[in-house]
């Protein structure tokens, strides 16, 4: 692999299909995370006794707090996987960006939007 500059035609369509898949998941997950914070889904402390009713809204204060983090990181990896397709059509897709090489396809599979080998990653650290 050590003379290869890039990934074949179609490897980079093997790592499109990887990826406009986890894009598709990706996308329904932060869908149904910033419903859960907007509570379009109707759960709200409107239907508990007056007793619980403080209790209840600090637990959802905290809740929606954590799951507007959550959706946040989720739109964060949207746009990483959506960076990684422009990569492949300007088939610099697993490319390091600090070394140059190529990223080996068990990284690219299993983390599709890298775009460091694991020894320019360790050594950033």
């Amino acid at each position: 692999m050590s003379d290869k500059i890039r990934y074949s035609d179609s490897e980079l369509e093997e790592f499109r299909e990887i990826i406009e898949k986890k894009l598709a998941k990706a996308r329904e997950d932060y869908e149904q995370l910033k419903a859960s914070v907007t509570n379009m889904d109707g759960n709200d402390v409107m239907d508990t006794s007056p007793t619980f009713k403080v209790f209840e809204e600090g637990a959802n204060t905290l809740l929606k707090e954590e799951t507007g983090r959550m959706a946040q990181r989720q739109l964060k990896f949207i746009q990483h996987l959506e960076a990684a397709l422009i990569r492949i059509e300007n088939k610099t897709y697993g490319i390091c960006r600090e070394t140059g090489q190529l990223i080996p396809k068990e990284r690219l599979r299993a983390v599709p939007h890298a775009t460091l080998t694991i020894e320019a990653k360790t050594e950033k650290r």
